[in-house]
């Protein structure tokens, strides 16, 4: 069985306001993420916010520990309900391909243009842990490499809303 998860606790600072709850094709970002996930996993959570359209859970060991605290949240969450991995995604790229699951698998592997994107297995949580309590980088990419994830290349990168220009383009690419 598969987790998904949208990791949703980032501050949003070059959007200028809460870009989870921004308006794309009529619905939030914050819902098509979920939605998206829904399509390929068997349960949904939202971590790093308190309030969403499924489940949430609060990244960890403590808010604001960045994509890495809320995917840890997630695969110790993922551990405990005997989930073999964890499909992450941010809220900010609508539109990712119908055959991201099979692209991105076996477990581990992501997004080259945007790790946050990625199959994680539920073992990796003790890795996540260790590295989060380390004096090591803690980003994705460090991650990933501690556990061998593979990059994966899309022909055509996703969506990265991080400013309401690009939201202006993205609904222009995708036909709003």
């Amino acid at each position: 069985m598969i987790l998904g998860a949208v990791l949703a606790g980032g501050r949003s600072l070059r959007f200028g306001s809460d870009k989870a709850l921004a308006g794309f094709h009529g619905h939030t970002l914050l819902a098509h993420a979920v939605d998206m996930l829904a399509g390929w996993c068997e349960y949904v959570v939202v971590v790093g916010r308190e309030t969403a359209p499924a489940p949430t859970l609060p990244d960890w060991p403590a808010p604001g520990a960045g994509p890495l605290g809320g995917l840890a949240a997630a695969l110790r969450h993922a551990l405990d309900g005997d989930y073999a991995a964890v499909l992450t995604c941010g809220v900010d790229s609508p539109g990712l391909p119908e055959d991201l699951l099979d692209r991105l698998s076996p477990a581990p592997g992501y997004l080259a243009a945007q790790p946050v994107i990625g199959l994680w297995p539920a073992q990796a949580a003790g890795a996540i842990e260790e590295l989060l309590f380390s004096n090591r980088p803690h980003s994705m990419k460090a991650f990933a490499g501690m556990i061998g994830a593979r990059a994966v290349a899309l022909p055509r990168n996703p969506d990265n809303i991080n400013t309401p220009a690009d939201l202006a383009r993205a609904e222009q690419r995708h036909g709003l």
